[in-house]
């Protein structure tokens, strides 16, 4: 202790500090060697909310996420190789093929979804089998998911999210995909799907292809960070598809011209073709490959759904506070957070070391106005808690700020 004294005090400060911070992923090491059956809840564990250094964090993450790999690994094979996922209601069946050769930074996973819908079984499973070979990218997983359900929303209800989302983790463990090159497209009713999920699961994506689809009730507001491309026959008149095809194309356009760095997208209308536009929509298939997510865009506007998120990229609210319709748009960039509209009283601002210096002060505004200015400390328990929520290691958070406006 002597020897310590005579330190300068800011070197003692962080002599102690990384003593601390290194203890704490010792104590998570201990943690994650028991059986998960016999861990204590980590929320309720001292270690979890100490404060950690960015290289504690980097370990951190990469400690829970091999934890989480491995479960899935033994909890999940026979499921993959079954292709068939179920829970205590639904039975989630898939095919899959793989195209060309994985590049080094893991395959792309193209998830694809049949037509059909409201329909009998018989029908609903010629369409599955149809979508299997419909498409066939240069490269990637290429994926044709069978719907739980035989009901005309087969695709928009919310067990959908919950299977794509363990769909997405099986394929990144068991066929290296890379979580940044994930793709959602359909077919008709699978179209229908597509225009509901690409926006409320915007957040899973690269990019998205809808064709010969009904948007019905959903918003394009949360396409701002991924690809989107709408294939159309310009005669598939039925229920307006064609003419719904191009008020979205207007406006696409609209937000575009609004917000010139987000809202990429194609609209292609094939003229004189019907419901069935002899494969053209192929094209849609390249196109999307160009994307690559980015998990933490400097620019996230999220509407909600009717199928409510608790999250959505760097953005969380409150459970209690959610509801459809309500929106919140905000900013991150040079250590800044800008709030721009929020329908909500109280927003959670998810952080990590990718986006922000965590070492460094943060400025939190809501419509220009200073709402939080500081330091927020990194601790395990976020990171633990949104590896949780998303099971995706490119959305991991080592702090979490909560500011009201």
């Amino acid at each position: 202790m002597k020897a310590f004294q005579k330190l300068p005090l800011f070197l003692l400060f962080l002599l102690l500090t990384h003593t601390v911070s290194a203890q704490v992923v010792k104590e998570l090491q201990q943690w994650l060697a028991l059986e998960r059956e016999a861990r204590p809840a980590l929320a309720d564990q001292p270690f979890a909310t100490k404060s950690i250094s960015k290289k504690e964090a980097q370990q951190a993450m990469l400690l829970l996420t091999q934890d989480r790999d491995k479960y899935i690994r033994e909890n999940w094979a026979d499921d993959w190789q079954n292709k068939t996922f179920t829970d205590d209601t639904y039975t989630f069946k898939f095919d899959y093929k793989t195209f060309g050769e994985k590049p080094a930074d893991g395959h792309s996973l193209y998830i694809s979804l049949h037509g059909g819908g409201g329909t009998t079984k018989e029908v609903n499973d010629q369409q599955w089998r149809n979508q299997i070979g419909l498409y066939q990218p240069a490269e990637g997983i290429y994926v044709a998911p069978r719907a739980p359900t035989d009901s005309w929303n087969m695709w928009h209800q919310e067990h959908i999210d919950h299977f794509l989302e363990k769909l997405i983790q099986a394929a990144v463990v068991f066929e290296d995909v890379n979580p940044n090159k994930v793709y959602i497209m359909g077919y008709s009713a699978g179209g229908d799907g597509t225009f509901q999920l690409a926006p409320r699961m915007a957040d899973h994506w690269a990019a998205a292809a809808m064709m010969a689809g009904h948007p019905g009730d959903a918003s394009a507001a949360n396409l701002r960070n991924i690809g989107f491309t709408i294939h159309m026959g310009g005669k598939d008149a039925a229920y307006k598809r064609n003419e719904l095809a191009q008020v979205w194309e207007g406006l696409l356009d609209s937000l575009k011209a609004s917000d010139p760095k987000g809202y990429a997208h194609e609209v292609q209308i094939h003229e004189n073709l019907p419901h069935w536009m002899n494969r053209r929509d192929t094209v849609a298939v390249p196109w999307m490959a160009k994307f690559t997510r980015n998990p933490l865009p400097e620019k996230v506007v999220w509407q909600q759904d009717d199928v409510l998120k608790e999250s959505f990229y760097w953005l969380a609210v409150p459970q209690s506070a959610m509801e459809r319709g309500k929106k919140l748009t905000a900013t991150h960039q040079l250590g800044e957070i800008n709030i721009l509209e929020s329908d909500y009283d109280t927003v959670l601002i998810n952080l990590n070391d990718t986006m922000l210096d965590l070492n460094k002060k943060l400025t939190v505004k809501y419509q220009g106005k200073e709402i939080f200015k500081g330091k927020v400390k990194r601790s395990i328990l976020p990171i633990w808690q949104s590896l949780e929520a998303k099971g995706d290691k490119y959305l991991l958070f080592s702090a979490q700020l909560k500011v009201v406006n």
